[in-house]
């Protein structure tokens, strides 16, 4: 039996309710085997078994009163992985599908895409089942400081620095920062994705939308194209998407779709200029429904379907598709919908939006596809330069972290297609991020010796 099969049988045992996790470990894995012929000196030390496995898992109760005085009580994560090269660094998830395996899985992918950065940071990912929507701001603020309440013991600016993810946007940011403050006595760079009046940087809302389209970018230009007069498909209507829609249509494409958990619009005269201002206010302000838009501009909207589902079912033709949603949105069906329907190039602003089928059917039929661990790692991009802000006690730009946001996707991107051709697999984006991503992780590994 090979090391990649001894070790996925090995995760399968030990791990047999956490699927995420099992996937993400399979998909890596089976990137890494051409590095274990390579490199000897790994197999020795124990590289890839441990890498699997994380430093430590972090499982707290979180109590909180709701508004009607009530005790609640949800259960909180963080999910230490591997601070090989930096601090722990990872988002904070607040959904109702929060669970182990999935916060594991998440962890797992952020050690490579924060290496694929360049910058020094470890991978975690943090999170609780606890549920935003449908609360008041006093009880947000409320579930925040009582989460963070525990949570603090357990971060620093120099062990582990969390940041936003689904559900935590700046709002939740400044409630869990102000209980750190307030109990720790100190003004530290703790968190990512701050307000910029308070420590934050410029660029870090917009930065995972802007890395993954600057991506998609750079892989149209290596078959000598881009955006201009492309049609782009976008899951999702939250941050993410938000700026992947906003870019896409500076870079000169036409956005026809967003969605949310209860119903996907399309419009194919194009999501922009006063349309796009409208969904940042419905989602950003007053947390509505993305039906409102199809109500406003005439779109159609289709109730409870996916915006591949839509895709799929009525032929809708797509160019670019930026899936910008959840964790396995795009089933090889939808895969096999979006090839017949015209699709070229899937980038992905979601951490593992697409299925293993879907992947497959993605490399076989020749698309440019760049998964998230590549696409995606803007955000924690950016997250990484707010850190050296911090550290700096100043503040950049707008253009300047633009620019650098720019250099490291374009950086990303190289250093996956380089590592794709040196180690026997040119092309393959996926393979390229994953081997780029350990390689790096893997050394800083040995050098430390059996720890």
């Amino acid at each position: 039996m090979s090391l990649v099969k001894e070790i996925i049988a090995k995760v399968k045992q030990r791990d047999p309710n956490e699927p995420e996790f099992r996937q993400a470990v399979i998909e890596v894995m089976e990137s890494l085997e051409t590095t274990a012929d390579k490199h000897p000196e790994f197999l020795k030390a124990g590289i890839f078994e441990r890498i699997v496995e994380p430093d430590r898992t972090i499982i707290f109760r979180v109590p909180w009163v709701d508004d009607k005085g009530e005790v609640r009580i949800n259960r909180g994560f963080r999910i230490q992985f591997n601070n090989a090269i930096g601090p722990y660094k990872g988002g904070i998830r607040f959904h109702p599908s929060v669970n182990l395996s999935i916060m594991k899985f998440l962890g797992f992918e952020q050690i490579f895409k924060n290496s694929l950065t360049t910058l020094p940071m470890g991978g975690a990912k943090g999170g609780s089942d606890f549920d935003p929507k449908g609360k008041s701001e006093e009880e947000v603020m409320r579930f925040c400081h009582a989460f963070m309440s525990e949570l603090f013991r357990h971060i620093g600016p120099d062990t582990d620095v969390p940041a936003g993810d689904i559900g935590v946007g700046g709002r939740e940011i400044g409630y869990m920062f102000g209980y750190y403050k307030k109990i720790m006595n100190e003004h530290t760079g703790v968190l990512t994705g701050k307000g910029f009046d308070y420590g934050g940087s410029l660029i870090r809302p917009e930065a995972t939308g802007y890395g993954a389209v600057y991506f998609a970018a750079e892989m149209l230009a290596t078959r000598g194209l881009d955006f201009t007069g492309k049609t782009v498909a976008i899951s999702g209507s939250g941050n993410v998407a938000q700026f992947a829609m906003e870019k896409a249509n500076q870079l000169g494409g036409k956005v026809v779709t967003l969605c949310d958990s209860h119903a996907t619009i399309v419009d194919e005269e194009g999501i922009c200029g006063d349309k796009c201002d409208f969904v940042m206010e419905l989602k950003n302000v007053r947390r509505g429904r993305i039906k409102e838009y199809a109500d406003k501009f005439g779109s159609v909207c289709y109730l409870g379907d996916s915006v591949w589902d839509v895709i799929r079912q009525q032929g809708l033709r797509v160019d670019v598709a930026i899936p910008c949603a959840t964790q396995n949105e795009i089933d090889g069906k939808n895969a096999e919908a979006l090839v017949k329907n015209g699709c070229f190039c899937v980038a992905e602003g979601a951490n593992m939006p697409s299925t293993p089928e879907a992947v497959r059917v993605f490399q076989e039929n020749n698309l440019l596809f760049g998964p998230g661990k590549a696409a995606n790692a803007g955000g924690v991009a950016v997250s990484g330069l707010e850190m050296s802000q911090n550290s700096l006690k100043m503040s950049w730009t707008r253009e300047e972290v633009d620019g650098l946001l720019l250099k490291i996707m374009k950086g990303i991107h190289k250093a996956s297609l380089e590592a794709s051709e040196a180690y026997g697999k040119k092309g393959d984006y996926v393979a390229g991020a994953n081997i780029a991503g350990f390689m790096k992780v893997a050394k800083a590994m040995l050098a430390y010796g059996i720890v």
